[in-house]
């Protein structure tokens, strides 16, 4: 019967014979060179000193290396709490791009990436999605994050990709929707296209929190109603105060529905079709992009929400807190949206200055 072994389950022991015939052990950190600390007479040491080294020796040691490959370690980092602390949108986004990493790359050795040669394979990659540059740009900014988090966990010594060329360039900072804009589509769009399109620019919520604005979101205030909602983007309480718009479309929204605005069909909305819906209408009230100059989106209402909230009398430090801004900002959307309207601008701008002056 083989002498039970008090080795801790770390511990890889070989023996040689040495010139006096006697079997000497020799005890190292098991898969990882170059980390033997004890030898021994006796096959299974028990000292304190023994022990002593064993622990030097495992905090001074590298964390062990394995052959890994890379869909091992995508899946250590879906394990991983790095992954996990993200919010549920960005949670999606990295499994649909990693997934996509691995279907690719997935029964290659993690260690391939440490190879020069490698970045060569991620542009190669990547240019399936050359035709749409912000996911030809996202594809590699995920696959350097996760890279990132593999060398920085150690299963990589480190990797080739940490820079990359960009395709997709955005500056909408002056891009609002005006007035009359909004009328246009107002005036022949479909019921629920319209109501989104008062909803935006009466809250300057984004696409993502719109779809989910429901009832159990309206409470009631001294002087009337709020908007209590987390936002997506940010997971932060906001607080939009109900214009009398925004009122009369809640108070017209059906009392046995729950969510404010709803398709065509008067199902839940999602962003693509809501964002999409819009641009539809758009285009048919002649406000395309080669007719105005620049592209109308959902997400442009924030800056003609902002001037809304103003005219009801807010201050451009409660404006700021709705919208998620600084008072920079908020100052610098409502004066965009003066210059994009001009039977507004005096009106708007002579608010504005008021707002600055008592703020």
């Amino acid at each position: 019967m083989p002498r039970k072994s008090f080795l801790p389950a770390e511990v890889h022991r070989t023996s040689a014979r040495i010139a006096d015939g006697r079997l000497k052990y020799y005890f190292a950190l098991r898969g990882r060179k170059g980390t033997g600390f004890w030898s021994d007479f006796d096959a299974n040491p028990r000292s304190p000193e023994f022990f002593a080294a064993y622990s030097r020796k495992m905090q001074d040691a590298q964390p062990k290396q394995e052959v890994a490959s890379t869909a091992d370690v995508v899946a250590e980092f879906y394990a991983s709490a790095r992954f996990k602390k993200k919010k549920d949108r960005t949670k999606a986004d990295y499994r649909r791009w990693l997934n996509r990493f691995v279907e690719e790359f997935g029964e290659d050795p993690i260690k391939m990436w440490e190879i020069k040669e490698s970045r060569r394979e991620i542009e190669k990659w990547r240019k399936g999605w050359e035709h749409s540059p912000k996911q030809y740009d996202y594809a590699g900014t995920v696959v350097m994050m996760f890279l990132n988090w593999a060398e920085t966990e150690i299963y990589i010594a480190g990797h080739f990709w940490k820079k990359f060329e960009k395709l997709y360039e955005s500056d909408r900072s002056e891009i609002v929707w005006a007035a009359d804009q909004v009328s246009k589509v107002e005036d022949i769009a479909p019921e629920w296209v319209r109501r989104i399109m008062i909803a935006a620019t009466e809250t300057g919520l984004r696409p993502g929190d719109l779809i989910k604005l429901n009832r159990g979101h309206i409470e009631n205030t001294p002087q009337g109603r709020r908007i209590r909602i987390k936002t997506n983007k940010r997971g932060v309480q906001a607080f939009i105060p109900v214009t009398e718009r925004m009122g009369r479309l809640i108070d017209e929204t059906p009392a046995d529905r729950m969510l404010i605005l709803v398709n065509a069909s008067g199902d839940r909305l999602t962003t693509h079709r809501a964002s999409e819906g819009l641009r539809q209408w758009r285009d048919k009230a002649g406000l395309d992009t080669d007719t105005v100059g620049y592209d109308l989106r959902l997400n442009d209402c924030r800056g003609t929400a902002a001037t809304r909230l103003l005219r009801e009398g807010l201050s451009l430090g409660q404006i700021a807190a709705c919208m998620g801004w600084s008072l920079r900002t908020a100052s610098a959307m409502i004066e965009r949206y003066a210059r994009v309207s001009p039977e507004e601008t005096d009106e708007v701008l002579h608010i504005l200055k008021g707002a600055k002056k008592n703020g």
